[in-house]
């Protein structure tokens, strides 16, 4: 096996604001009228077409007021002690050796003390353990409300006696999707939310090759 290499394009730490972009997982999904940057961050890797299409699609069915992005997120939102410049180095520092993998998605499941309803990971689950391990510490560390759990949300912020029938309705879509559902994880991005509950791109980072076997 020949070692991983280190992508050629490794990140400057400064920040520019390039996109506005979805919602991540653990928070909301209700659009408003500010835009104020507010000390909320958060690390996702984006789900590439057609199956980040088809993922936005099935949330803005099940949950019409929301405004998605599909991705997996990788640190769950957070406030920061340090400059989110100082956090972007330390970021691009942990995740220089870290090889690209895949992700596979599973089945449809709920988190039924939050009311979500989310696609589980199969294959890339312990990468995306181990690269959340590695991030979480030190000044990125921040007291996560619930366990780290990979996962892809399609549903959340409606009535929790509605879990039921839209974990349902997201089954049932869910396996009309005849595409390759496989998905690459080879870049990294680094949002921060705002007063309305969006997000802002702030930077992007490519992951080492992957190793040759």
């Amino acid at each position: 096996m020949e070692s991983s290499q280190r992508p050629a394009d490794t990140p400057q730490p400064s920040l520019l604001p390039t996109s506005e972009v979805g919602q991540s997982s653990e928070t909301g999904c209700s659009p408003g009228n500010g835009a104020q940057p507010v000390n909320s961050f958060a690390l996702v890797t984006y789900i590439p077409h057609p199956l980040g299409a088809f993922l936005d699609q099935l949330r803005r069915e099940l949950v019409p007021d929301c405004i998605p992005r599909a991705h997996v997120t990788i640190l769950p939102p957070r406030t920061l002690s340090v400059t989110p410049e100082y956090a972007w180095r330390r970021i691009c520092e942990q995740l220089a050796d870290f090889p690209a993998f895949e992700i596979e998605p599973g089945d449809v499941e709920v988190f039924e003390n939050t009311a979500v309803a989310y696609i589980a990971v199969g294959k890339g689950w312990q990468e995306l353990i181990r690269m959340h391990a590695a991030l979480s510490q030190g000044e990125l560390w921040f007291p996560e409300p619930h366990p780290y759990h990979p996962h892809i949300t399609v549903a959340q912020d409606f009535a929790p006696d509605q879990l039921c029938e839209i974990a349902a309705r997201a089954r049932r879509r869910w396996a009309e999707f005849r595409y390759p559902r496989r998905f690459p994880v080879d870049t990294v991005t680094f949002v921060q939310a705002t007063a309305d509950n969006r997000w802002l791109d702030l930077a992007h980072c490519r992951l080492a090759a992957p190793c040759l076997r």
